[in-house]
């Protein structure tokens, strides 16, 4: 996860005529269903903002319907020399106008589905009590350097806040060669010994600068050994058709609560970019998660 790139403001409005209310009580109006654009549109209309720039690249990764009624949803990964950033947009039903950003949940209790969604669908390896009143959830991608980095500020939250669950969840980003792979090995390590597997997590990220595409089945079949478990019977695991369903259905579990980048993490189903946010308040978002816990 990169902070957003300058070049991507795109600033619209949605069209549609504002309509005096009436004074007595009517039907409200069904909202439109959703029109998607197609792929070839999305490409062109990123050709006509960013195509002036040659460092720029861009992928149409998802194009689906908004949990805003209305609208449709288009996820576009853009990469310059620096790194990547998904960027999302919001498509009128007109297919004229575009909104980028991020919409919030609302409500008195805005983050509780999102959470409950979590607790049904959570997979991965996790620390602390099973009943604690704050669940942690990461999203993380093995070759991203930015969770490599989150991690120390992660342990110094789990340090200062024990009495939560933290669960990590697979997220490979499609933009790395690698990281399917090592969410695989993880996947299998996790499920052989849950303490192995921070073990290799954290052996994972110190080497991730040494693992390509070619040589990552040596890398993490050696570190998988390393961490307490049997690094051949983790490789032919981690190669097995059902760990790759699992590590889809983590990255299925994280689209449908608008995971778009790593690493994304959930305190009680509020979501939070990790990097951007201080350690400090990462502890108070935590200890409020406590407080206001149902």
């Amino acid at each position: 996860m990169v902070r957003p790139l300058a070049v991507v403001v795109l600033l619209a409005v949605l069209a549609g005529a504002q309509q005096k209310p009436a004074v007595h009580a009517v039907a409200k109006p069904a909202a439109p269903a959703a029109v998607l654009p197609s792929e070839e549109t999305v490409d062109a209309f990123m050709k006509q903002w960013l195509g002036y720039d040659p460092t720029l690249t861009w992928k149409v990764a998802d194009i689906r319907p908004s949990k805003a009624a209305g609208l449709a949803e288009v996820t576009v990964v853009i990469s310059n020399p620096q790194g990547t950033q998904a960027s999302t947009l919001y498509v009128a039903p007109d297919g004229t106008h575009a909104l980028i950003g991020e919409i919030l949940p609302f409500g008195a209790r805005p983050f509780d589905p999102t959470n409950e969604i979590l607790k049904k669908g959570i997979s991965g390896p996790s620390k602390g009590p099973a009943d604690a009143p704050v669940l942690l959830v990461e999203f993380s991608d093995f070759e991203c350097p930015h969770c490599k980095r989150a991690v120390p500020v992660l342990n110094q939250v789990l340090e200062a806040e024990p009495n939560v669950r933290f669960v990590s969840q697979n997220f490979p980003l499609p933009t790395h060669d690698w990281a399917a792979k090592a969410a695989a090995y993880a996947d299998c390590v996790g499920r052989a010994s849950n303490d192995a597997f921070w073990k290799f997590s954290e052996s994972v990220f110190n080497a991730q600068t040494e693992i390509t595409a070619a040589n990552a089945e040596e890398k993490l079949t050696g570190l998988a050994e390393q961490s307490g478990v049997k690094g051949a019977e983790i490789a032919a695991c981690a190669a097995k058709p059902e760990t790759v369903t699992r590590v889809e259905r983590s990255v299925a579990l994280g689209k449908s609560i608008d995971v778009t980048a790593t690493p994304t993490l959930f305190i009680n189903g509020r979501k939070v970019v990790v990097g951007e946010v201080p350690v400090e308040v990462l502890k108070q978002l935590v200890e409020y998660a406590a407080k206001t816990a149902k």
